[in-house]
């Protein structure tokens, strides 16, 4: 049946107008109905997509002009060093009797915290501007995924005091920029929009668009009247408590998802209200339970959202567990920081513990691949989009896209048959316990094939791919990334001959894994992520002594790779630091390889089953759990001790930046 489907998404709330030949359908705020013979054949589906936990904040009133006013002229990226200094003159030279306080005096606020999380550095931030007297903040600038929503916490944090602020943003980041304004409940703030990316264009260039595009745009936003912005309304308005929140065919109710953003691009299963429900029953929680704020847009995540997500990614509804775990994770910062990122990280999981075994999960041969490991992976997309409010193009900016999200699994026998502890122990669990594992990678595929079992030359191998996948902009960003090590049994049986533990092995690749300095300057002096350096005043020579004195260079043997040199000793910086590696035995027992992932940090969530879940899983073909379960008289190391926080205790394990 060929139906015509036409979405209008209204300046406040939502409106929805579906047109079935001659069958009229119109939805308001959460609910949806189609009439007559279209009901019958219709679905009840659940809403995927909670309301906001933000309350609005009100911007701050324009000012009347900026003479006499003192001006904050904040923010350190992609070329501020150019366009700031000459904001300030042409301030001064328009408004002589106004003030003008840069970075170096009175700082930023970074990213702006979510409800509960204390920022030190946003509440000095606000100190200054009330010490200062402060009438106004111009902050930039934004030009990548990570800095947009890192100087537009300075403007979020002065309309919060009602001191009116300007962002600057690059043409790809104006959106992002009131996307995360809107996060924070800010229902409009003035962006000073730059024509093109800041990094590409000459001194003079930017000179000249400082001039005759943002300065213009400043004034504008500084002294014009604040409008709210129409997709803060809408965010507030998305979604919704109601069990039903939408009635239609199967094609109205993929068509509806996919115009409302509520898709990943892909059909999903309805989630209907029968789906939904019988998901609901594998935990103990009950369905409107919320599990708090999920950042970055501040939802208010229920149970019930998260089965729904779940239907519609297509897991059976004793995946409950483990897509509870996932979200759980999406709380921590050290996992979720990078994903907005124009480098697109991509986030992945791996699993542990006897539930995987359980439930089918793979950890052989084409693993990710596997129907149960994909729709799972296929719950973190939509978890990120409709949970977490990650939006391509508006707050995952990644430059040419991102990967599938994906979901391993630690071949935990084999560890435990060459003397490793599988994950869940390393990190504190039992072997009883399952787990899951929530990361990120910057890069997927171009692994090693060993051609050696001698466990010394693998683990020089593995140092050298360490220091060469670097976590962002080809080592000219942080070098001391996190990394993900991926090995089959082949190549961790000779490795664990030489190497009694894992941990052991990832002392001895850390110490082996090292850049030499030349290097590292080089990458960092002419691709260094925001900012560029004039070779006439700061030359490569003096950048490589600050780098040798940031990242504490010492002279080392020569890295095993680069025997070819001659050369017996190199001055080196280091490409890993402590507590920043996992070692997974994972993937095809018949190949000898082993795979870096470069990405964030990584966080341990035990799944917690609900008290019936025996029964449940017999309900559906299932053996017993304690079939499952593996026998080993290794000890769960301890935990690494982390800082203590003002929330609730949770059984959030997490390393991260």
């Amino acid at each position: 049946m060929n139906k015509t489907i036409i979405i209008f998404i209204a300046a406040i709330g939502m409106s929805v107008i579906l047109n079935a030949q001659s069958k009229k359908v119109v939805c308001d705020g959460n609910s949806c109905r189609i009439e007559d013979a279209a009901k019958e054949n219709g679905y009840s589906v659940v809403s995927p997509v909670p309301e906001s936990a933000i309350e609005p904040m009100v911007p701050a009133p324009r000012l009347k002009s900026l003479n006499g006013k003192t001006i904050a002229l904040v923010g350190g990226s992609f070329m501020a060093n150019v366009t700031h200094p000459e904001l300030k003159r042409l301030i001064l030279a328009e408004c002589p009797t106004a003030k003008v306080y840069v970075l170096s005096e009175i700082g930023s606020a970074g990213p702006y915290p979510r409800p509960g999380v204390v920022r030190r550095e946003k509440d000095e931030f606000q100190r200054k501007l009330r010490e200062f007297k402060i009438d106004a903040v111009v902050s930039g600038n934004g030009g990548c995924g990570l800095c947009t929503p890192k100087e537009t916490g300075s403007c979020i944090a002065a309309e919060a005091l009602g001191i009116p602020s300007v962002m600057i943003a690059a043409p790809g980041f104006v959106k992002q920029a009131k996307s995360a304004a809107a996060s924070a409940g800010l229902s409009h703030l003035c962006v000073a929009e730059y024509p093109g990316a800041f990094a590409s264009h000459t001194r003079e260039e930017l000179l000249t668009n400082t001039r005759k595009i943002l300065w213009p745009q400043i004034k504008a936003g500084l002294t014009g009247k604040a409008a709210p912005h129409p997709s803060a309304a809408n965010e507030r308005r998305e979604g919704g408590e109601s069990s039903a929140a939408l009635t239609g065919t199967f094609d109205e109710i993929q068509r509806v998802f996919l115009d409302s953003g509520w898709t990943d691009g892909l059909p999903i299963v309805p989630p209907t209200v029968e789906k939904v429900a019988e998901c609901l029953r594998f935990t103990d929680l009950k369905p409107d339970d919320s599990l708090g704020a999920i950042p970055p847009a501040q939802r208010n995540v229920t149970v019930r959202h998260v089965a729904a997500n779940a239907v519609m990614a297509g897991c059976p509804p004793e995946f409950l567990p483990l897509c509870l775990a996932f979200v759980e994770a999406m709380k921590d910062g050290d996992f979720r920081r990078p994903l907005a990122s124009t480098h697109a990280w991509t986030p992945y999981c791996w699993l542990n513990g006897p539930v995987a075994r359980q439930l089918g999960f793979d950890c052989g041969q084409g693993e990710i691949n596997e129907p149960k490991n994909a729709v799972l992976g296929r719950f973190l997309n939509l978890a990120m989009l409709n949970l977490g409010g990650y939006r391509v193009k508006e707050n995952r900016m990644g430059t040419f896209g991102y990967l599938m999200p994906w979901c391993m699994v630690e071949d935990e026998a084999t560890a435990l048959k060459i003397g490793w502890k599988p994950w869940n122990l390393q990190r504190g669990y039992s072997i009883d316990d399952s787990t899951l594992t929530a990361a990120s990678a910057i890069n997927w595929g171009n692994n090693l094939v060993p051609a050696t079992s001698d466990g010394e030359k693998i683990k020089d191998m593995i140092a050298w791919d360490a220091a060469e996948k670097s976590q962002m902009a080809v080592a000219s960003g942080m070098p001391c990334t996190y990394r993900v090590f991926l090995l089959t049994e082949g190549v961790a049986r000779d490795l664990s001959r030489t190497y009694s533990t894992k941990d052991e092995l990832c002392r001895a690749v850390e110490e082996t894994a090292r850049i030499p300095l030349g290097s590292r300057a080089f990458a960092n002096y002419w691709g260094n992520p925001g900012s560029a350096f004039n070779p006439e005043r700061y030359s490569l020579r003096k950048h490589e002594y600050r780098i040798a004195s940031n990242e504490e260079a010492r002279e080392t043997s020569t890295p095993p790779w680069l025997g070819w040199t001659g050369l017996d000793r190199l001055e080196t910086v280091p490409a890993m630091a402590e507590g920043k590696s996992a070692f997974i035995v994972t993937g095809d027992k018949a190949r000898n390889k082993e795979m870096c992932l470069p990405g964030g940090g990584f966080t341990t969530i035990k799944i917690q089953l609900p008290k019936a879940w025996d029964s449940l899983m017999a309900e559906r073909g299932y053996e017993p759990l304690e079939k499952f379960r593996l026998a080993t008289d290794l000890r769960p190391d301890a935990p690494p001790a982390r800082p203590r926080r003002s929330r609730p205790p949770t059984n959030r394990r997490s390393y991260g930046n």
